[in-house]
């Protein structure tokens, strides 16, 4: 068979990426589409240039490219516009725009979804008020109204969709009426090593956007001076967050995977605040050290993380409900199995993916 996978851009390192490789991994003869990309994240990502080919937006100036929500308008046509006539089975993987790709009818079309076009869809009212001047607004709910259609529209030329947790599938329930199969996305849990001991800090790996809610964390550390708390990631509102910290909250900015590695392994434990997770790797990704997890409880974390045996949650997205959360981490604490904390995240592996994946592709070509 001859394989298109299609990914919505190559502009940052993030999980959805993570997915891709994997997926190419599966299909090393695959060609590659996608909208935008930059040669950053290529490298990192260990994907050859020349392989890849990306829509006319990728012709675009580099100025433009870094500021690439302004080509927000032109993303469904690009998109549409790629040549996949010629492939029997075209991968998309979107959390946008790639699963709005055009096939002939005999081409299978197979979107593992990380999420539906959350600011259309369950995000909308927060991302207006977030994102759009007073001015701007009234143009932008029209035009999000039109991509919502689109999305909506897009969705039907997608044969099987594959959601990546129990929470995406929901989604894809409710707005595109559509069922999927639940694949959860592959961790590299063999390369983290399990550490019984700590080095006596909290850690966070994350984005810092927003969304996120890094500053609910930061307001419930700030009223606990003798614990220290560490964030490594990079994102816009970073000057806003370092502005809010007190000393024992440490910044770390974007740093490599080796790098994330030793911070996993020596932390006391991992804290999650993302405001309904589609899935969340970063989490596994420190129990599969055997750390213990300190999360908001929704969204994808309700599927990855056991109350009292892999972690805690907090209810509410306010820095009392984490600091409630924390005290109980810490009561609960001689209790945790590093083993165990290990043994559930084991059951997210790459091999994990890849044979649920394979499984699944045979029973649909």
């Amino acid at each position: 068979m001859k394989v298109a996978l299609v990914h919505d851009f190559f502009l940052k390192d993030g999980g959805a990426e993570r997915v891709f490789i994997n997926l190419v991994g599966l299909f090393p003869d695959a060609d590659i589409f996608t909208l935008l990309y930059n040669e950053d994240t290529l490298k990192k990502l260990d994907i050859d240039q020349g392989i890849v080919k990306a829509s006319f937006l990728q012709d675009f100036s580099e100025g433009i490219k870094k500021r690439h929500r302004l080509l927000l308008p032109l993303f469904p046509t690009a998109i549409e516009r790629l040549d996949l006539s010629n492939y029997d089975l075209v991968i998309s993987s979107s959390s946008a725009f790639s699963k709005g790709v055009i096939t002939r009818s005999k081409t299978k079309h197979i979107c593992y979804c990380h999420s539906p076009m959350r600011y259309v869809w369950d995000s909308y009212p927060s991302y207006i008020n977030q994102n759009t001047s007073s001015f701007m607004k009234p143009f932008v709910h029209l035009y999000l109204s039109y991509l919502r259609m689109w999305d909506k529209a897009s969705s039907e030329r997608v044969d099987h969709f594959i959601a990546n947790s129990e929470n995406v599938k929901a989604r894809i329930k409710k707005y595109y009426r559509k069922d999927s199969t639940v694949i959860y996305p592959p961790v590299e849990v063999d390369k983290y090593e399990l550490r019984h001991a700590n080095a006596d800090f909290f850690l966070i790996v994350s984005r810092l956007e927003p969304y996120k809610r890094i500053d609910t964390a930061i307001q419930a550390f700030n009223l606990l001076p003798n614990r220290k708390l560490v964030i490594i990631g990079e994102g816009s509102d970073r000057e806003r967050l370092e502005k809010m910290s007190e000393a024992n909250i440490e910044f770390l900015g974007y740093e490599s995977d080796q790098v994330k590695k030793e911070y996993y392994e020596n932390c006391r434990a991992f804290i999650a605040t993302a405001e309904d997770e589609d899935f969340g790797i970063t989490p596994v990704e420190a129990m599969a050290c055997g750390k213990p997890v300190l999360a908001l409880r929704k969204g994808g974390y309700l599927e990855t993380i056991i109350e009292s045996v892999t972690g805690e949650f907090y209810d509410k997205n306010h820095p009392k409900d984490l600091m409630d959360g924390l005290i109980k981490l810490l009561e609960n604490e001689p209790n945790y199995d590093s083993q165990k904390i290990r043994h559930q995240a084991e059951k997210f592996s790459v091999a994990n993916f890849e044979n649920n994946l394979a499984t699944l592709l045979d029973k649909i070509i």
